[in-house]
């Protein structure tokens, strides 16, 4: 195929200098080389071992490396204090109260976020997320787990040993030991199982490198995820902040399942802990919304969710609120740290497809989190590093107890706003926890639940404020707020899982939907530029006689191929197929009228039949005729094989009825596709070489095809 060819700008008079047309040579590609040549040096490249490379990959790998080598100790080691301090005094309340949402004792949510600052401030690449307990992924374990006690044959929530249905199954999870497995000794190795596979997955797809996936999941779509389980949680605590003891629904439309035993509960409402919660929320409401307020004035927040957790914590055990009101509380917590425990193998089947989505959403919330502070402060993070970082924050905790984790957007707000500057604060806050594990735990025995709960629906306010934030939404962008919407109403309506599936799709179908909503434009020249815009976008266009020219603003493919060619003839107004079909069947009248003499008026007067042909006319609201069309594919990103058939189609059928059909501005990708699918070498002798040319500008090949109009004296035209 020439490349570059174009034939010249005709003469606009005597002594006009001849104007070239735009001619570019393409670079010659190499030749492919053999697979197994590109397999050896692929292997010869990642085998090979240096010491450079040893190197490069263990810094890589542990990239704490890298900057505690290099640790500011004048001007860094305040802020990570002070931000370390902070966030370790609100995680002790906040991973006592989501244990409730993992359907876990309050211990293992003081593990969990002792082992994950640790593994993240690590491996992690990000300075300043905060990884440990997230509201999202407890419910999305704890639903898990509620589902695997029911089947296993634990009823309600107060039964302390429970009814196994399968005896392989506990004896499994004996641990080398005598004693049965009760109702939370299941409920945690559920949670450990789940999340030992999900951590399997994420360091699975970071060994695969394909931390890309990150990128299908938009920040509509992780928002609406994210107030639509907000909706759920909030629904799952009512139970706690009225004192109900009704076990949580499974299956879909758990929302729908908990309001109706909540109303038909309502007569059994514990008043202690209804007057306990309605105290607790009066007080942390507002004091959320001062430190909110005063945000900027504030050095650190103040931490409201300690004080009124000692202060409960207090007035219930000198109220006796358990024995004398029967006010549910957290128990014995045990100091210290459990023997390590390996997850049950026999659950993994169980929980496999559960834990690839809580995987999923796991590490899409992590990276997201670590772009946006990354981009923030003018550093980069590494999204399969990432991707190790986290799925190792859920493998190795897994083995003592702990459950999913992943970065949490309200603490890493505030360590990024007490001064934070590295990791360092995330080994600051793991100190502040190691305190409470070996001295302080035991004494929130007497901490209520519903106060717990408390703390879990005030945590979720900045959730629940995006549902003010739709009319902006809505006003920005509709795609993006209908994907937000759909995810939302689907996570918490039907069920949390679906709704990320729901949401994946959605965001799909919309892309694939702005290709088929895809319109073919009708072009106008600029008056005083030779530029090309569409006609009723902008006002003092002009077009030119006989030469029509049009642009496509999609792929053409096989899902929109019958689209485009529907909206083409629609914009140029002639369908060529219509119009073969009625001459047809003029000629066919013509020949029933005159009898044989249309076989002799076809041989003599084919000169003729070809200028009425050229000149096709358009649909009757139109006076224009049309010899010539012009296709501005430069919007047009990628063909397919039923793409270049179509364009072959529009060429063959216009070509019949005497309208000439020229591509212009196509990407060298789209001309490739078009060399290899048979575009330019499928024509007859006497038209490839019209049809083999390329043309970079609309100019060149507007002027290409007025050339063709000019009379010559005759029917043959064509040079």
């Amino acid at each position: 195929m020439p490349h570059g060819d174009a034939c010249c700008k005709p003469e606009d008079g005597a002594g006009t200098d001849l104007q070239r047309p735009l001619v570019l040579e393409r670079v010659e590609k190499e030749s492919t080389k053999k697979w197994q040549t590109v397999v050896s040096s692929c292997l010869k490249k990642r085998c090979s071992c240096t010491t450079k490379r040893v190197k490069s990959k263990i810094l890589g790998f542990f990239p704490i490396l890298k900057w505690l080598l290099h640790y500011n100790l004048r001007d860094w080691i305040l802020g990570d204090a002070m931000s370390g301090l902070i966030v370790g005094i609100l995680l002790v309340p906040q991973s006592i109260a989501y244990s409730l949402l993992a359907s876990q004792d309050p211990i293992y949510g003081l593990y969990t976020s002792f082992f994950s600052s640790i593994i993240y401030a690590l491996l992690g690449t990000s300075r300043h997320i905060s990884v440990g307990i997230f509201g999202v992924l407890c419910l999305l374990v704890g639903q898990v787990v509620d589902r695997e006690l029911a089947l296993a044959g634990y009823i309600s929530e107060n039964s302390s040993m429970g009814r196994n249905s399968s005896g392989v199954l506990l004896a499994s999870l004996q641990n080398n030991s005598n004693n049965e497995c009760d109702r939370s000794c299941y409920a945690i190795t559920v949670g450990a199982t789940v999340t030992f596979t999900a951590g399997v997955y994420q360091v699975l797809m970071g060994l695969f490198q394909v931390g890309f996936v990150s990128v299908y999941l938009s920040d509509s779509l992780l928002s609406g995820f994210a107030t639509g389980a907000s909706l759920t949680i909030l629904t799952s605590q009512f139970k706690y902040l009225l004192g109900l003891k009704i076990p949580r629904p499974q299956g879909w439309f758990t929302l729908f399942k908990t309001w109706y035993g909540v109303l038909i509960n309502l007569g059994k409402t514990n008043i202690c802990d209804l007057i306990t919660s309605l105290v607790c929320l009066a007080v942390l409401i507002p004091a959320k919304e001062l430190n909110d307020r005063f945000k900027s004035k504030l050095k650190a927040p103040i931490p409201f969710e300690l004080f009124v957790v000692i202060i409960a914590t207090l007035a219930s055990h000198f109220g006796h609120f358990n024995s004398e009101y029967g006010s549910g509380v957290a128990g014995h917590i045990p100091t210290g740290f459990l023997p390590p425990q390996l997850p049950s193998w026999s659950l993994i089947p169980n929980v496999a497809v559960d834990a690839f989505s809580i995987a999923i959403v796991g590490f899409a919330i992590t990276v997201s989190l670590s772009e946006m502070f990354a981009k923030k402060h003018g550093y980069s993070v590494d999204a399969n590093q990432e991707m190790y970082a986290i799925g190792f924050c859920n493998i190795l905790p897994s083995f003592f107890r702990c459950f999913t984790t992943s970065a949490a957007l309200t603490k890493t707000l505030v360590k990024e706003s007490t001064g934070c500057q590295t990791q360092m604060s995330g080994l600051v806050s793991a100190l502040v926890l190691l305190l409470v594990l070996l001295v302080i735990a035991p004494l929130f025995y007497s901490l209520q639940k519903c106060v717990l709960a408390v703390i879990i629906v005030v945590n979720l306010r900045g959730a629940l404020k995006k549902f003010l934030d739709i009319p902006r939404m809505w006003r920005a962008n509709r795609i993006d707020a209908f994907i937000w919407l759909a995810t939302m109403a689907t996570s918490a309506l039907v069920n949390t899982e679906l709704g990320l599936l729901v949401g994946v799709l959605v965001s799909a179908f919309c892309i694939l939907g702005r290709t088929q909503k895809a319109q073919v434009l009708e072009l106008g020249q600029a008056e005083t530029r030779e530029h090309y815009e569409h006609l009723s976008s902008y006002h003092g266009l002009r077009t030119h006689p006989g030469v029509a020219v049009f642009r496509y603003e999609a792929p053409i493919y096989y899902a929109n191929q019958s689209l485009f060619k529907k909206s083409l003839y629609k914009s140029v107004g002639l369908n060529p197929v219509k119009e073969k079909a009625q001459r047809l069947k003029s000629k066919k009248n013509k020949q029933l009228e005159v009898g044989e003499t249309s076989a002799m008026e076809s041989g003599n007067e084919a000169c003729e039949k070809n200028d009425e042909a050229s000149a096709a006319m358009l649909d009757e609201k139109s006076s224009k005729s049309v010899r010539s069309l012009v296709l501005d594919c430069g919007a047009v990103l990628f063909l397919d094989t039923a793409g270049v058939n179509t364009l072959k189609e529009v060429r063959k059928d216009y070509g019949e009825v005497g309208v000439d059909v020229i591509l212009t501005r196509c990407n060298t990708s789209v001309l490739d596709t078009l060399e290899s699918g048979g575009y330019y070498s499928s024509e007859k002798d006497g038209e490839v070489g019209k049809n083999k040319m390329i043309f970079f500008t609309i100019t060149d090949a507007v002027h290409y095809v007025q050339n063709l109009s000019v009379p010559n004296g005759g029917c043959d035209n064509i040079s």
